[in-house]
């Protein structure tokens, strides 16, 4: 086994990265953590402690700091996982959406407005209930289930007064009718690793707002949904998000710094290894990549 220089990049080492710095370590990688909060990026050139980083995982909590440490990462010509396009995508659930329904893949019905009347004219074309959701977010926070006119305008009146601009950007997604779960897979390169259900008798089955997990095999479908779903967002290490329809699965989101310690602990399998594994294959590939361009 070659020995690979890994750059750890993050804002707060969780369970999740400890479960990465751990493989790496009983590997005898090498391994540069990179605080993103107390690092400086030169627009010229890297910083010292970059210069033999075989390969970087981006694993920012921050999504603004995500989007710009990768493109410098990629200026400085270090691989980085997941590339800046991959996170940029997946940041936005706009760029999101546009990329999965450009690639064919089944996903809900989404509109985009930028006034409060607009908004709710989407609305009212959805009916009721349908979903307000945030452009950029994770943990299922302050996305909203419509009911009706008046919870509409409140919380349209409510997001239009807030200051950033994002909140601005208003979108609104059809209600799709779910089993009182949905599903998780985490994939690298489009190739599954495992699978999780998360079920709740809320509305949002997230594992971060206490739904309960178990193992989920992917079928066929789901395989080829999961691949086609990584390939529309440019790769990487992914987790994709579907649910269960009368007519099939549809996938709802993909995400690129994603978390894994929910279903870590619902699997038999080993996610921090299989991860491992394919970060090696990447820094190999890397390597024959920059030995061709210089020979």
């Amino acid at each position: 086994m070659v020995r690979v220089n890994v750059g750890i990049l993050y804002s707060r080492i969780r369970k999740d990265e400890k479960l990465l710095l751990n493989e790496l370590r009983e590997r005898d990688h090498e391994i540069e953590k990179i605080d993103v909060r107390k690092q400086t990026f030169d627009i010229s050139e890297a910083p010292e402690a970059f210069a033999d980083l075989d390969i970087v995982v981006d694993r920012c909590l921050a999504t603004s700091r995500s989007l710009y440490a990768t493109q410098f990462f990629e200026a400085y010509g270090i691989p980085v996982v997941n590339s800046h396009e991959t996170a940029d995508i997946c940041a936005d659930k706009v760029k999101n959406s546009l990329a999965l329904e450009k690639a064919g893949v089944p996903t809900p019905a989404t509109k985009v407005a930028f006034t409060k009347e607009t908004a709710m004219e989407a609305i009212e074309e959805f009916g009721y209930p349908c979903v307000l959701k945030p452009v950029v977010g994770s943990w299922g926070r302050l996305m909203a289930k419509i009911d009706s006119p008046d919870a509409a305008e409140a919380i349209l009146e409510h997001k239009a007064t807030l200051g950033h601009y994002e909140h601005k950007v208003f979108y609104v997604q059809e209600f799709v009718e779910k089993p009182g779960r949905d599903i998780r897979v985490l994939a690298t390169d489009g190739e599954p690793i495992a699978g999780m259900v998360r079920s709740s008798d809320h509305w949002i089955t997230n594992a971060a707002k206490g739904a309960e997990t178990d193992v989920f095999e992917p079928d066929e479908e789901a395989i080829e949904l999961v691949e086609q779903a990584s390939d529309a967002v440019g790769g990487g290490l992914l987790g994709i998000d579907l649910m269960e329809t009368e007519d099939g699965y549809t996938v709802h989101e993909v995400n690129h710094t994603v978390e894994f310690k929910a279903l870590d602990g619902a699997v038999d399998t080993d996610i921090a290894g299989t991860v491992v594994d394919w970060l090696e294959e990447k820094a190999a590939d890397a390597a024959d990549s920059e030995l061709e361009v210089s020979a």
